[in-house]
């Protein structure tokens, strides 16, 4: 972690790399709230589809703005490692969805209603979904610096 406090190219690419994660979560938290909101696909399920959305997004921005520099591993070699560490990133995830949620919901369900902007439900998972994007991002970021993009000097 050091390295990227003292290293103004790590800090760079570890600013850039949250903005990719913030565009990358709009997309998740988007897909997930029209899937489950709109189409009633199981909550769960909504949020692995949007997972991988947003990887697939988070990839290119990151390949091509992040680490612009990282071209000495064919393109594939490194979408398969993004995507291995994201797919653990999702088994790190998918636990927090179904062990957070109903606790998170059942808060609010205790919070009086007319503080809150969006019904209980929709709070309770979003909060959780945020927790969980927070939790894997730290994964996420070590990680891929250290091994999918291992070429960057």
């Amino acid at each position: 972690m050091t390295g990227v406090l003292f290293n103004p190219r790590e800090r760079t690419r570890f600013l850039r790399f949250l903005v990719v994660g913030i565009f990358g979560a709009a997309v998740d938290f988007g897909i997930e709230n029209i899937l489950h909101r709109i189409f009633g696909v199981p909550y769960v399920w909504a949020g692995t589809i949007s997972f991988i959305c947003a990887v697939m997004s988070n990839f290119t921005w990151n390949r091509y703005w992040t680490y612009p520099d990282s071209r000495s591993k064919p393109i594939v070699r490194q979408f398969i490692q993004f995507t291995l560490v994201n797919i653990t990133g999702l088994i790190i995830r998918i636990p927090i969805l179904i062990i957070l949620e109903p606790i998170i919901t059942n808060l609010f369900y205790k919070l009086p209603g007319q503080y809150l902007f969006l019904p209980l439900d929709v709070m309770g998972e979003n909060v959780t979904l945020a927790i969980a994007v927070i939790s894997v991002l730290f994964w996420n970021f070590f990680v891929n610096r250290y091994w999918t993009y291992s070429d960057v000097k």
